[in-house]
């Protein structure tokens, strides 16, 4: 396995050096193995950035972790930098407990190359509400892993993504909170960007709604 698909998990989590991370990009470009597994990084991203205080925490504790993480980072060579990634995931999750359920409420637009669309994409846009979004759906054993686009979408709102299977079952995939002004609109230009996952097989799969939480359908994208 070459360094460049060594390094998916260290780039996903900000861990490469200027010109390394450079490296990767243009690799990245030309590798759509790469380009799908860097998705599915991006909630471990999307966690670790949403990281807040920890009440009860030992900080002498928590500041031997960081400094450990630290000289890891600073001393980690191409082929280790995939443990030092998934390490520093793994320490932040079991100071935080409890931390992976706020993963449901994922960050909005986190930063540029930290999430991407991936595997199949459907798209859509409704003319009554004017909100656009495309959605990439990658099949894993245990169902369905899947990454939403949306803009043209107005705050302040509560909303949700439903997977919708073609019997009509309905299932959650994640939500969120939109601001003020909102996602993809005069401004905040920048798209929303959240993943999820769903037990319903990709094949199986009607339709992927974005709705109002006790309200309307903004968009209902068909796969």
């Amino acid at each position: 396995m070459s360094p460049e698909h060594i390094d998916v998990g260290a780039y996903a989590l900000g861990l490469l050096e200027d010109e390394d991370s450079t490296a990767f990009e243009a690799h990245l470009a030309t590798c759509p193995s790469c380009h799908a597994e860097l998705a599915e990084f991006s909630p471990m991203k999307a966690l670790l950035t949403g990281v807040g205080p920890v009440e009860d925490l030992d900080h002498t504790a928590e500041r031997g972790v960081v400094d450990l993480l630290s000289r890891r980072a600073a001393a980690s060579k191409r082929r280790v930098r995939w443990t030092v990634a998934v390490g520093a995931a793994a320490c932040v999750a079991a100071l935080g407990g409890g931390l992976a359920a706020g993963l449901a409420v994922a960050p909005h637009n986190p930063p540029p190359g930290t999430a991407v669309l991936a595997g199949q994409l459907h798209s859509a846009t409704n003319p009554q509400t004017g909100v656009t979004g495309t959605v990439g759906l990658v099949t894993k054993t245990w169902g369905t892993y899947v990454s939403l686009d949306l803009a043209n979408v107005h705050g302040p709102l509560e909303c949700e993504l439903i997977a919708v299977s073609k019997t009509g079952e309905r299932r959650v995939v994640t939500g969120w909170i939109v601001g003020v002004p909102g996602d993809g609109v005069p401004g905040h230009p920048a798209h929303l960007l959240v993943q999820g996952g769903t037990s319903i097989p990709a094949a199986n799969l009607a339709s992927l709604d974005v709705v109002v939480v006790n309200g309307k359908t903004l968009l209902s994208i068909p796969v």
